[in-house]
């Protein structure tokens, strides 16, 4: 059967009159099909519809005809083909928001856990000789001095920072490949890994402010909120402490990111045809994408850490790695490994997992619509 591109409704129209159509299909609403929709249409006349990007290169047939979309009773008897309907950037955006915020309250004990590991020796110096705390240590140190509630402390701000940072993410990972695409068409590796880099210090430039101000709620003692937080940080230190660690934190998220989702796109590019719309498949090619990607990246993440905190005596990247490795050796650059691999690992793949997931159930829709559409188009001819 041969394919219709079909492209998500930007504006609708009703058909021109036709000449020996019945009455009733003047009535009609239409969806026209059309090229790649990326600026202008053929012939240079704008395209009426921006086109969905999940299926590149289907074919075009029948150019130049219209569409008639399905009465809205056969839409609801068939979900997908609606949800092909939906413009693509705001499911993606959805998809990514939604999952972000699930993973990461999900993981937040360990990531708190995480971040006291991390900063042990900047918050403790003048106060203890001891260059570390364990994992089981922290844990309990957040239980006594805290109770349950101190697990999830400053989860708040980091779900409210997820949701923009995941739906950021991902969406822009879809528009820098389309820029980095090569003239024929392909991606190549490197193209790959700079739109996970780009992607990457996107979405974290966006959102850095409360980065900094869910690890301040996560490692300083007292009950303080998240308001409270930030005006002490404008009066004490003012605004620039709002951006203490960005150098690192771009440098440390670019490779990861990119490491990530180009270790993830071709581990599933090269699954066999069958297993690819699974959603194990993507859980099990995110769980590696993400553990290869933290171990080359994690030490960028402590230097960060470290330079966001108050008092921090590191000024620079370059001033951080030497002293860090001075103070804890080698081993001080990877503290809080474990929690940060047992948190990042679900979190990572729920997110890619389910952005794949909803990737796949557009491309799936589109073809529903395309297939009711020339079913439609087919009767009336």
């Amino acid at each position: 059967m041969s394919h219709w591109r079909v492209e998500a409704c930007d504006s609708w129209r009703p058909p021109p009159p036709p000449s020996p159509s019945p009455p009733h299909a003047q009535a009609q609403l239409v969806l026209r099909a059309g090229g790649r929709g990326r600026g202008r249409g053929r012939g240079g006349v704008a395209p009426m519809f921006a086109a969905l990007t999940v299926r590149e290169g289907a074919e075009e047939v029948g150019k130049g005809k219209q569409l008639q979309l399905p009465p809205v009773a056969e839409l609801v008897r068939h979900p997908l083909a609606m949800l092909a309907l939906v413009p693509n950037s705001v499911a993606l955006f959805g998809a990514g928001a939604a999952a972000g915020a699930v993973a990461k309250t999900i993981t937040a004990p360990l990531d708190r856990v995480k971040l006291l590991m991390q900063t042990h020796s900047v918050r403790v110096v003048g106060e203890s000789t001891k260059k570390g705390i364990g994992f089981l240590e922290a844990i309990a140190e957040i239980g006594k001095e805290e109770g349950l509630k101190g697990y999830w402390k400053g989860n708040l701000p980091q779900v409210i920072r997820i949701v923009p940072y995941s739906a950021v993410q991902l969406f822009s990972y879809e528009v820098y490949k389309k820029i980095f695409r090569r003239k024929d068409g392909e991606l190549s590796v490197f193209g790959r890994l700079a739109a996970g880099a780009c992607a990457g210090m996107t979405s974290t430039l966006v959102t850095y402010p409360l980065d900094v101000l869910r690890l301040r709620l996560a490692v300083e003692s007292g009950h303080s909120t998240m308001s409270q937080v930030a005006m002490n940080m404008l009066r004490d230190e003012g605004l620039a402490s709002f951006y203490g660690g960005l150098g690192p934190s771009l440098i440390g998220i670019a490779p990861y990111i990119a490491v990530n989702f180009c270790v993830f796109d071709l581990m599933k590019k090269s699954v066999p045809e069958k297993y690819k719309s699974r959603p194990e498949t993507s859980l099990a090619t995110a769980l590696l994408s993400a553990t290869f990607a933290t171990l080359m990246c994690y030490p960028l993440d402590t230097v960060r850490r470290q330079m966001q905190m108050k008092g921090s005596p590191y000024n620079t990247i370059f001033d951080a790695i030497p002293g860090i490795v001075e103070r804890d050796g080698l081993i001080g650059l990877y503290r809080g490994f474990v929690p940060n691999a047992l948190k990042n690992l679900p979190n990572s793949s729920i997110k890619l997992t389910a952005f794949d997931t909803v990737k796949t159930l557009l491309s799936t829709g589109q073809k529903e619509l395309e297939k009711l559409m020339q079913e439609n188009q087919e009767k009336m001819s």
